[in-house]
């Protein structure tokens, strides 16, 4: 299958260039027109954007997405590639799901999946689930995200295992003896409109005996590779800078709503805000953002994480955490701060970034690379309509807003996978 695309301008440059695409890889720049011919619009071309951190609720969780809805929504996010989280209903933790999945989504000609298998047999903490047969099955990372893994043991033994496998284990850093009921940042707010406090400590003293454990199995010559989701406070990324600077196996991701969004919206007492880690301050957005720019934060990741309407709905003590908004990232990254961490360095982050925490290949725009592509219009401002989304999850904070840097092409694997009318 041959494509080209016509009428863009690689990032980083202002030359209108064309590129053709043949048999899933770049074929070349600037050659004569083959295939169908596409007219990207003087939009900019980048490598599609790669997810770590997605929760597309299949199997047993379709009310609120599945692997069709999920996947779409990716690729009009501009994502080639997601990583999706195994807190599912069955828990993926069998090599046979793991199978099944890849099986589905190779059908639908969407983003490209790659799931995440549970550390634990059904994430429970008590004992490893079969890593090798999983990785085996397709399974790319362990995690038992969603939850948290209070057995240091047993999350030192998986750390070792993944690594003789050549695997990252990511956790949920969160200690939850000390989040007990909280659904919100500890803090003035939380006591202002008195709803049980989660404070930025039990992120901290988390990630710190995780950091621990990863410190004395290097001491041992066991080198292991731990990833931190999602992380939300100034001291838990104090933390991970530390490590990083004592050469320690230690990455980390931060979430654009831990960026966009503080706790200060929970006043409303709207669950479309709650999430887990919960938003935090101002002050702790900011240094998130510093650490963007430095390069302690490794990656962005979503955490795309819908739930239907009625369940959010549902007041801030009982609705479940999670924001959906894989299709809103890069508009909403790239309106809010393409000025202050420009556009390469944003691209960067959501591509060759996570790429380099998983060991993959990192992207390029060469010929014979794999022709998985993004096209975006960084001048048109459009208004977020969330009723137009692919997701199932059809409600975002951002709603009404506008931003601009929106995907037009995604290509996946030689093939589009979203074009926008």
């Amino acid at each position: 299958m041959t494509i080209t695309i016509t009428n863009i301008k690689r990032i980083g440059s202002d030359q209108i260039e064309s590129v053709t695409i043949e048999n899933g890889l770049i074929k070349g720049w600037n050659l004569p027109a083959e295939g169908d011919t596409i007219n990207g619009h003087g939009g900019t071309i980048a490598p599609a954007l790669i997810e770590l951190h997605a929760h597309l609720r299949e199997p047993g969780q379709t009310q609120k997405e599945d692997l069709a809805s999920g996947l779409a929504a990716a690729a009009a996010g501009g994502y080639g590639t997601v990583v999706c989280m195994p807190n599912t209903s069955p828990v993926i933790d069998d090599p046979a799901i793991v199978r099944s999945l890849l099986e589905k989504a190779g059908t639908l000609g969407q983003a490209r999946l790659k799931p995440a298998a549970a550390l634990t047999r059904g994430q429970k903490g008590d004992e490893l689930a079969e890593l090798t047969y999983l990785k085996q099955a397709g399974a790319v990372m362990f995690t038992d995200d969603g939850r948290t893994n209070e057995n240091a043991r047993v999350l030192r033994l998986g750390l070792e295992t993944a690594a003789s496998l050549g695997m990252v284990v990511s956790v949920h850093a969160e200690d939850t003896s000390l989040r007990a009921d909280g659904v919100m940042n500890e803090g003035a707010v939380s006591e202002a409109i008195g709803v049980p406090g989660n404070p930025a400590a039990a992120e901290a003293a988390r990630v710190a005996r995780d950091i621990e454990i990863v410190a004395g199995l290097a001491a041992q010559g066991r080198h292991v590779r731990l990833h931190v989701q999602h992380l939300s406070t100034a001291r838990a990324l104090d933390l991970v800078r530390d490590a990083k600077a004592r050469g320690l196996g230690v990455t980390c991701e931060v979430c654009p709503h831990h960026l966009t969004l503080t706790d200060e919206t929970l006043r409303s007492f709207d669950a479309i805000y709650k999430v887990a880690p919960p938003l935090r301050t101002q002050a702790d957005a900011d240094h998130l953002l510093e650490g963007l720019k430095d390069g302690s934060v490794d990656c962005l990741a979503t955490d795309h994480a819908p739930h239907t309407r009625a369940e959010k709905e549902r007041d801030l003590l009982e609705a479940p955490s999670g924001i959906a908004y894989i299709e809103l990232a890069f508009p909403l990254m790239y309106t809010r701060f393409g000025e202050s961490l420009g556009l390469e360095k944003i691209v960067e982050l959501m591509t060759t970034a996570p790429a380099r925490v998983m060991g993959w290949p990192e992207p390029t725009l060469e010929a014979g690379a794999p022709a998985d592509l993004v096209v975006l219009d960084l001048d048109t401002k459009r208004e977020v309509k969330p009723a137009e989304f692919k997701s199932k999850a059809k409600f975002t904070p951002w709603a009404g807003e506008t931003l601009k840097g929106w995907p037009v092409l995604t290509v996946v694997d030689g093939k589009v996978a979203y074009r926008r009318e």
